[in-house]
């Protein structure tokens, strides 16, 4: 997640503080994963900084003094650019959950167990999105589906994995 980019297309709608910013950033996408105010105001600098945003006068509240932000034209078009431009089509050819598997082979260990503890945390992460999906909002729901989608590919390369452990063995451990 490019959290400047989120900040700027928040900023594209309407003016906002920046407590107004994390609270809609940790609403739509800050799911299990709220964003830190340092790195709310750390960010907004940085923006302003780079022409992307500009800070209004410091206005008193009921707290500190408080900037409203607004985006700037180069903002605008940097957002527009972004949202234009796909994601890069994933999976990437190469996985923290691949390596594992291979150097666990390289190294002796026991690759087929790996592989079936990681299918149980996977199992596990699983129940805990279809809960979500039961009660949740249509955000939460959506995001769920995006996770239980990921990981039931996930769980189909665990199985084919571990179907040819042995022929992988024989490619990756030294003669």
């Amino acid at each position: 997640m490019s959290v400047p980019l989120a900040l700027l297309g928040l900023l594209d709608r309407e003016p906002s503080y920046g407590y107004d910013l994390k609270r809609d950033y940790d609403t739509y996408f800050g799911r299990g994963k709220p964003l830190p105010f340092g790195q709310v105001y750390a960010t907004l600098g940085r923006l302003a900084r780079d022409g992307k945003v500009s800070a209004g006068q410091s206005e008193p509240g009921a707290g500190p003094d408080r900037k409203r932000y607004a985006i700037t034209p180069r903002g605008r078009q940097e957002v527009e650019a972004w949202l234009a431009e796909p994601v890069a089509a994933e999976p990437y050819l190469q996985t923290v959950l691949f390596t594992k598997v291979v150097l666990a082979l390289m190294l002796g260990h026991d690759a087929a167990g790996y592989l079936d503890a990681q299918r149980a945390t996977h199992m596990r992460r699983m129940r805990e999105l279809a809960e979500i999906r039961r009660g949740g909002e249509l955000v939460d729901m959506l995001l769920a589906d995006h996770g239980m989608f990921h990981l039931e590919a996930d769980l189909r390369w665990i199985d084919a994995t571990s179907a040819r452990l042995t022929a992988l063995a024989e490619t990756v451990r030294p003669a």
